[in-house]
């Protein structure tokens, strides 16, 4: 029986975790293992090092991650431990085993204040606990492990957990009128065409290691995005612009958000889908 090259993947409880294991199926080429956090805590390092030893993975994609933004800025220690000292030591485990690792990043390593889309080697500057966990695990990373891919991405959301869609897919089925702030400006993605991107990086036979930008194509504010859903949808629920100032957050939000991806087209020659169109797809698939 011909080998199957091995794909971990943790979070696979999370949006990205999912939708990986709707392409499964996509993909017979490769053996997938998915792991929650209750499977593995990525902060347990003797538990990750166990894995490792029991089932040698060959790809390593790590889904897994502190997510609750707002809720970081009390509990920076924990947000710490799973964004950046976990990171790093799956890094390192990665390399003592030969596996090729791929670990998700975000927008909030930036401090949101630029007019141009963001490059991969543009200044950091997280303004929030979050973001800054999310950056000092690229940093463990990469300097565990100078093989690493880091893929950074913005605005995701898909038919799984909590995100911004469903969000306001519920809230205008139960109110009049929402209000949605207008001057933080970026990209929607779809959870669907990041993990597509993914397994085109794994299946393509190329590794390029070092920090990647992807997002789905298409500039907007979160007003402009919870207008088309509700367009989309058919709702007569009024949406109204509101200025940040307006809607005040413990954890600080990039204005700009905005990512360059011609790194990752150059490179693996990934087509970027208009933000739109993926929207479309995901209420399609939400229905």
């Amino acid at each position: 029986m011909k080998y199957r090259p091995k794909i971990l993947v943790t979070g696979s409880n999370g949006q990205l975790g999912k939708e990986l294991q709707q392409l499964e199926s996509y993909y017979p080429q490769f053996e997938f293992i998915f792991l929650s956090r209750e499977d593995l805590p990525i902060h347990h390092f003797e538990l990750v090092r166990n894995f490792f030893k029991g089932y040698h993975p060959d790809f390593f994609i790590n889904c897994a991650a502190y997510t609750a933004v707002d809720r970081a800025e009390t509990e920076k220690d924990l947000a710490f431990q799973v964004n950046g000292e976990a990171v790093g030591v799956l890094a390192a485990v990665c390399k003592e085993y030969g596996t090729k690792f791929l670990h998700i990043s975000t927008d909030y390593v930036f401090d949101g204040t630029a007019s141009a889309p963001y490059r991969e080697d543009a200044a950091t500057n997280p303004q929030s606990v979050y973001g800054a966990s999310k950056l000092e695990g690229e940093k463990e990373a990469l300097h565990f492990n100078s093989d690493t891919i880091i893929i950074r991405t913005s605005w995701v959301y898909s038919e799984f957990g909590r995100n911004f869609v469903k969000t306001m897919i519920k809230l205008m089925n139960e109110k009049d009128q929402l209000y949605v702030v207008n001057d933080q400006i970026g990209s929607p993605t779809y959870a669907a065409d990041i993990v597509g991107a993914i397994m085109q990086i794994i299946s393509s036979g190329k590794w390029f290691p070092g920090i990647y930008h992807y997002s789905n194509e298409g500039v907007i504010s979160w007003f402009d995005f919870a207008v088309a859903i509700r367009d989309l949808i058919g709702s007569s629920c009024k949406v109204t612009a509101i200025p940040t100032t307006s809607y005040p957050t413990p954890a600080k939000r990039p204005h700009y958000s905005v990512l360059d991806q011609s790194k990752i087209t150059g490179s693996y020659g990934i087509i970027l889908k208009n933000w739109k169109e993926s929207l479309k797809v995901c209420l399609d698939r939400l229905k």
